[in-house]
């Protein structure tokens, strides 16, 4: 190995690292919000490339129609606790309807094909965000106060739903988005093609800007008051219904950016997001599902492996990479006190 395939191997795995580490920072943070370990973290990332890649394609993006469908039931739902139970839906159980009909009228009417790279990214995004709010008010709301084996359970089973979904959606060929920009930064020996400057910069600004929101912010407070002691959240007058949409809120933005930004690198499938997000779960489990630095430095690591594997033996890369997280199991079973769960 010489010089030019070290750095080469390491951009890679810089590159790959940064998305990882944006996966594991929402897997975390719906964890210790929620108590949900988010399976379905995987699907955000693919809605966001594939639909990106449909628009480009001049393609009809169907993923709308799910948007519709899931703020349709959630309407439904709200509805249906008015008339048998009496209470009376608020304005926040009705925005989704209005809001995804006029997103689908508006991607049927826009050229989207012709439209720039970045307004492409932001009607992706402005599809796929919704989707999480929606997925904790319809799924895991119901069963918040459930063991967390049963939060696991139905978590299985959403990410089962949905990648069957997504099969129907996008079909089961691979979809590749244009790039950002075709130009590339010479450093050395290597060249830096624009794509992955374009992940690691605006990885880096969102993992400072998830800094911001955490440490700056009331809302940000109060997610981290409630991933600290839910009960005690609560009776301080934080709701947790309304800390668990925003923990989903943020792992769906997190999840399609991610998508967004490796559809141009990378050919995605209507299934690869579950071992993407598998990845961001290893750096997660190094972090103990607590710790966002630890987890963020895990995901680059093993993103750094997984580069360096492909190189030394590319056959057995992916059973490197998930042996990873054995070591830090075995460690942190046995260097974390066991206690009984809250209730």
């Amino acid at each position: 190995m010489n010089l030019q395939i070290l750095l080469l191997l390491g951009q890679d795995g810089m590159t790959s690292g940064a998305v990882y580490a944006l996966l594991a920072l929402s897997i975390v943070l719906v964890f210790s919000v929620t108590r949900v370990l988010l399976v379905p973290q995987g699907e955000f990332v693919t809605f966001g490339a594939m639909a990106m890649a449909a628009m480009q394609a001049g393609r009809p993006v169907l993923l709308a129609w799910l948007l519709v469908t899931m703020a349709g039931l959630r309407a439904v739902v709200a509805t249906w606790h008015w008339l048998r139970h009496g209470v009376r839906p608020t304005l926040g159980s009705w925005w989704a309807l209005p809001y995804a009909l006029g997103l689908w009228l508006a991607l049927r009417l826009l050229p989207l094909q012709s439209l720039p790279v970045g307004m492409q990214a932001l009607l992706t995004l402005a599809l796929v965000v919704p989707l999480g709010p929606l997925m904790y008010d319809l799924f895991f709301r119901p069963v918040a106060s459930a063991h967390a084996l049963v939060l696991l359970i139905v978590s299985i089973a959403v990410h089962g739903v949905l990648v069957g979904l997504s099969l129907l959606m996008f079909g089961a060929e691979g979809a590749r988005a244009q790039p950002f920009s075709e130009a590339g930064l010479e450093i050395g020996p290597v060249t830096f093609n624009a794509q992955t400057l374009w992940v690691l910069v605006l990885s880096l600004a969102l993992i400072v800007a998830l800094y911001a929101f955490f440490e700056r912010t009331l809302m940000g407070k109060a997610l981290r008051a409630t991933a600290i002691q839910r009960l005690g959240a609560e009776l301080m007058g934080i709701s947790p219904t309304m800390a668990g949409q925003a923990s989903f809120a943020l792992a769906a933005f997190i999840g399609a950016l991610s998508g967004v930004l490796i559809s141009p690198i990378t050919t995605l499938y209507f299934d690869s997001g579950f071992i993407i997000s598998l990845k961001g779960f290893v750096g997660a489990i190094a972090g103990g599902l607590a710790s966002y630095p630890v987890a963020a430095a895990g995901a680059l690591g093993v993103g750094l492996v997984e580069s360096f594997s492909t190189f030394w033996a590319s056959d057995y890369k992916e059973v490197i990479v998930f042996t990873l997280v054995l070591p830090f199991l075995l460690w942190r079973s046995l260097t974390t006190r066991h206690t009984e769960e809250e209730a």
